[in-house]
């Protein structure tokens, strides 16, 4: 039986410009999962620029986006990645603090397997983190 020398970095890539709601998700999740890898990302066009520029063996096993991320929204930056095919299998979540039931349409219609509404306490990041990391494989 072959074994494999290392197990693969179980990493999520979120694209969130907002310094609290960074370290708060970040922070639950790692509590969660000490081993995932987070990188964040602050804005939409850094975020697709360096999802292009990575190799495939490095593709996050989780896409968390802000719907409000300058420079592209969540939903453009879906628009871009679902055009190509090596982004298919990872799932992609939308979360932001606007309950528009638009915004949560659009998302969903740009094929996220969920759209999650900011905690207003802190204490609620470790539920939403611990949904989000249901997600990844």
């Amino acid at each position: 039986m072959r074994v494999p020398l290392s197990q693969p970095t179980r990493s999520i890539l979120l694209a969130e410009d907002d310094a609290d709601d960074q370290e708060l998700l970040s922070s639950a999740l790692r509590e969660i999962d000490p081993e995932v890898d987070i990188v964040c990302i602050t804005n939409g066009r850094k975020f697709v620029s360096y999802l292009e520029s990575i190799q495939d063996a490095e593709l996050p096993a989780l896409i968390i986006l802000d719907y409000n991320i300058p420079e592209l929204t969540g939903v453009e930056i879906l628009t871009i990645i679902n055009e190509d095919e090596r982004y298919s299998d990872i799932p992609k979540i939308v979360w932001s603090t606007s309950k528009s039931p638009v915004f949560k349409t659009m998302s969903f219609d740009m094929g996220v397997v969920d759209y999650i509404i900011k905690p207003n306490d802190i204490a609620s990041f470790s539920e939403i983190a611990r949904h989000m990391l249901s997600f990844v494989k």
